[in-house]
């Protein structure tokens, strides 16, 4: 009898959790995923011409003529499930994880084998509950033809499969999808230890992110400036993004007594317990990074990953190889006390030149309003002479969390050396090095879509 193979679109799905939910209440669970393929399933799989042809306890297997029967299937089943599962505590709560590929399978019969079903069962098993999980080929068929979010999960090396596979989380409908104009900016604020109070933010969906506060912060005009809203909208979209203002800056307290590291980490371990958040990756850029760094040592069972961008382990103070070094930062600094916030052309100039190469007036314009709305010259002069002054280097090597460190290759405020020592530093870093002069991450340069994209990857693996 001849082998019969034909090509098509396999989903995969199961409960999560299904054992621990046996385990609790046997007959309850088995009478709670009879109602889910009887009331929701079943229909779904009907609705979009799909065929059932393997069901194993808690899991089960239908085949689809066409990669957007698969997915439509896929994002109507989990509608449901969710919304059913909303209702119910957590001890009886029933939520499927979905997995589609599509791709060559042998025929025996009612069933179907091969890596066409091999696969879709290993994308089931990567996929965050209540979520689908897509391959490459699903993607390619059902981009542009189905309103879904697909957000890219890099190369994945799944159990018994060959070769990687390029994946993908379908998200919510784009015509659920909350549009950058559409995004509420809420302020809350919260007490650091020593009393000092502090600005924060969240907004978005998904996992958390949380970004460490730098220099030149303030929630508002950040989230309103164009220079920078692409970034923050562009995180939001993929995470629930958690910014805050440091002390001494933007929309928390400026008149403080203690600006250092050691604050600055409790300020951060006061923002993020105010906001619930108890296990996140830590997004720091700038002096953020050596921010980011002691935390992640002080608190390893709190941090998931570091991405640090721009960042250094010792600041220009403790890198300079001469006097002559030091003096001219120590100058940068002075003038800082005397000119910050200044229309001073020469003023605007040296610092855009520094922070933002070639900047266009209107972006000089903005600078020089967002030095004036962030801070006092005061305390913009001991924040610089605090951060070139830092020197987390000893730290490095304590780091126990996966570490993505990228660097502008012509950062002028922070040169691509300190982000190489950086990531030598900590064990199994990976180091990416971007083009580009601008120690901002710009909305309108291509550089920045890099390293968005870098971060989706990183976090997602």
């Amino acid at each position: 009898m001849s082998t019969m193979r034909r090509l098509a679109a396999i989903l995969a799905a199961d409960v999560v959790g299904y054992s621990r939910l046996v385990s609790v209440d046997e007959a309850g669970a088995l009478a709670r995923l009879a109602v889910l393929r009887r009331s929701i399933i079943d229909p779904s799989v009907a609705a979009h011409s799909g065929r059932l042809f393997k069901i194993m306890g808690d899991g089960f297997f239908v085949e689809f003529a066409s990669a957007v029967q698969a997915a439509s299937c896929a994002i109507a089943i989990q509608k449901e499930t969710e919304a059913v599962a909303s209702a119910v505590d957590d001890a009886r709560r029933m939520r499927l994880r979905i997995g589609i590929h599509v791709g060559d399978v042998l025929v025996e019969g009612e069933d179907l084998l091969g890596d066409g079903v091999n696969i879709a069962a290993r994308l089931e098993g990567i996929a965050e509950p209540g979520t689908v999980c897509i391959s490459r080929q699903v993607y390619d068929q059902i981009e542009g033809k189905l309103p879904f979010v697909c957000r890219s999960l890099g190369p994945q090396r799944l159990k018994n499969i060959s070769k990687s596979i390029d994946a993908y989380a379908i998200g919510a409908a784009a015509g659920d999808a909350i549009e950058p104009g559409e995004m509420e900016l809420k302020v809350t604020y919260c007490r650091a230890p020593d009393g000092v109070r502090l600005a924060y933010a969240i907004m978005g969906s998904g996992s958390p992110l949380v970004k460490t506060a730098n220099w030149m912060n303030h929630l508002e005009f950040d989230w309103q400036n164009p220079d920078l809203h692409h970034l923050y909208t562009s995180l939001a979209r993929d995470f629930t993004l958690l910014r805050y203002d440091a002390r001494g800056n933007g929309l928390s307290d400026w008149d403080v007594e203690d600006i250092s590291l050691d604050a600055w980490v409790r300020d951060l371990e006061a923002v993020v317990d105010a906001a619930g958040f108890d296990r996140f990756p830590l997004l720091g850029l700038s002096q953020g990074c050596a921010i980011s760094v002691a935390f992640a040592v002080r608190h390893p069972e709190r941090v998931t990953h570091l991405v640090l961008y721009g960042g250094f382990a010792r600041g220009t103070y403790r890198r300079a190889k001469n006097d002559s070094e030091l003096q001219q930062q120590k100058a940068l600094a002075t003038l800082i006390r005397t000119g910050w916030g200044s229309e001073s052309p020469v003023f605007r100039q040296l610092f855009s030149s520094l922070f933002m190469p070639g900047g266009t007036p209107e972006q000089l314009q903005r600078f020089a309003e967002r030095q004036r709305k962030t801070t006092t010259a005061e305390c913009a002069y001991r924040f610089f002479e605090t951060t070139r002054s830092l020197d987390v280097s000893e730290l490095l090597s304590k780091v126990s969390v996966p570490t993505l460190v990228m660097h502008k290759r012509d950062d002028q405020v922070q040169p691509i050396e300190a982000g190489r020592e950086l990531a030598l530093g900590i064990p199994g870093a990976r180091f990416v090095a971007l083009p580009g002069q601008n120690h901002m991450p710009l909305s309108q340069d291509p550089e920045t879509e890099r390293m968005l994209e870098e971060i989706r990857l990183f976090l997602k693996r």
